[in-house]
């Protein structure tokens, strides 16, 4: 099968009846000709993105990222093309179950000298699966069209094997490769009640067997991206003041990120060792609140401050002022921490908020914590980590 015509790939794609959108940036993006010249595709290919810059990535998956070259990246952009696909589908009520989002990221041969490898990596995210591959390159032993044509077969290879089509359905990269180059893959499969938060049907499952929360609990929320001392600290602490024990809350959802994948989901409730968790698809407080009716929550002071931010609500000051209200009803109470900005502890207590939110709110002073770390540093230290590794 030639990578211009993948005929083979474009009629399996609309005989299973899925619905594709892809994103490459950095390399493999042949795919997207190659998909649009092949008769058919416009059935299957609901749309495809080349951002080229950071800044148009960086809109794609709600901000900066510490790496624009990684398996998690690739992961990010596929969810995000899979969410796509899902709202391109509107009136399909099987629209979960059809959507693709095939993501390419890659560091391929530029004009410039790279210090780090030549790689790249896929990610396909559907209702079932994520699936993950990755190349390292033979560095300078290809030139950059043969480069990205590596990058666009493993692609191919990937959403073909990722839908459970036939093998004449792939490109075959295995042939591309040079002696010391290999396709290392990850993965992972759904588990039902996962399944059934992605495509709504679900608002709140436990990583821990339980049946569901109930009301007047202790949650702590957060993306744990990773789970650090730090979180742990606050939690026991919170536990102490509000005599219960915490129970910790993910949401897959996010208001202006992508969901999360099914890699992330697995790694990051496989931390709590057994702790109660609750994976949920309540992405703002408000939302909180319905699953988690009359409770306490546990916050450090960046997410109390988003609490009355009018940004945070699509720039409306109404929303935000409703949801001050609604928070201040019916939550049982906030418990809050400090943080460091530009070097100096900022106690919990200066943070500006409306009254109402104040008065159900527990800032804990310096004196009962303060351990300066966060998860975006860790991420930030272990992503130069990786890059010193390849350099």
């Amino acid at each position: 099968m030639q990578l211009s015509e993948p005929h083979h790939l474009i009629a399996a794609l609309a005989a299973a009846e899925r619905r594709l959108v892809v994103v490459s940036t950095g390399g493999g993006s042949l795919v997207v000709p190659s998909f649009a010249a092949t008769p058919g595709a416009s059935e299957v290919t609901l749309a495809a993105h080349v951002p080229s810059s950071r800044m148009a990535v960086d809109r794609m998956v709600g901000g900066p990222q510490e790496s624009y070259c990684s398996s998690k990246m690739a992961r990010r952009l596929a969810a995000a093309a899979w969410q796509e696909a899902c709202l391109l589908q509107s009136h399909a009520p099987e629209a979960a179950r059809r959507a693709v989002g095939l993501a390419i990221t890659g560091s391929l041969k530029t004009t410039r000298p790279k210090r780090g490898c030549h790689r790249v990596h896929a990610a396909v995210q559907t209702l079932e699966a994520t699936a993950t591959d990755e190349i390292v390159l033979v560095k300078d032993a290809r030139s950059r069209a043969d480069e990205e044509m590596v990058a666009a077969a493993m692609a191919i290879d990937l959403l073909a094997e990722a839908c459970g089509l036939s093998p004449e359905c792939r490109v075959g990269v295995e042939s591309l490769l040079r002696p010391g180059e290999s396709v290392i893959r990850d993965g992972e499969k759904a588990q039902a009640a996962w399944r059934h938060l992605l495509d709504g049907t679900r608002t709140v499952t436990a990583s821990t067997g339980d049946d569901g929360p109930v009301a007047g609990g202790l949650v702590f929320p957060g993306s744990f991206d990773p789970l650090h001392e730090g979180h742990r600290l606050m939690a026991r602490i919170a536990e102490e003041i509000a005599e219960r024990p915490v129970a910790y809350e993910i949401s897959v959802t996010n208001v202006d990120k992508p969901m999360l994948d099914y890699v992330s989901i697995r790694d990051r409730a496989a931390q709590f060792n057994g702790q109660r968790l609750w994976l949920t698809r309540a992405a703002t407080f408000v939302e909180k609140l319905d699953v988690f009716p009359e409770s306490t929550f546990v916050m450090g002071a960046d997410t109390y401050a988003r609490l009355a931010d009018p940004r945070y609500y699509g720039g409306s000051a109404a929303t935000a002022r409703s949801a001050v209200e609604t928070i201040a009803s019916r939550a049982r109470g906030l418990i809050v921490f400090g943080r460091t900005r530009e070097g100096v502890f900022e106690d919990a207590t200066q943070i500006e908020a409306p009254e109402a939110l104040r008065d159900i709110s527990y800032f804990v002073s310096q004196r009962e914590f303060r351990l300066d770390i966060s998860s975006t540093e860790l991420r930030r230290q272990d992503a130069e980590r990786r890059e010193s590794c390849n350099a």
